[in-house]
């Protein structure tokens, strides 16, 4: 599986595990919410590290668990 793949997988894993929708998730890592529906589809081949990060602190993980 790529890394690309389970960043996608990690997102909605971890999302769905804290009842978040993709909506809501994207308000609290204040990025678009169309950024995140790629990142999360896989889509987005080549997230910003900025946006990584965002996403890692409203789910309370490590970026480091978002890809691996």
């Amino acid at each position: 599986m790529s890394t690309n793949q389970n960043l996608a997988n990690n997102i909605k894993k971890l999302r769905e595990a804290k009842g978040l929708s993709q909506e809501k998730l994207a308000r609290l890592a204040d990025v678009a919410n169309n950024t995140l529906i790629k990142m999360e589809s896989g889509e987005n081949q080549n997230p910003t590290l900025n946006s990584l990060k965002k996403v890692a602190k409203a789910l309370v993980v490590s970026v480091d668990d978002l890809i691996k």
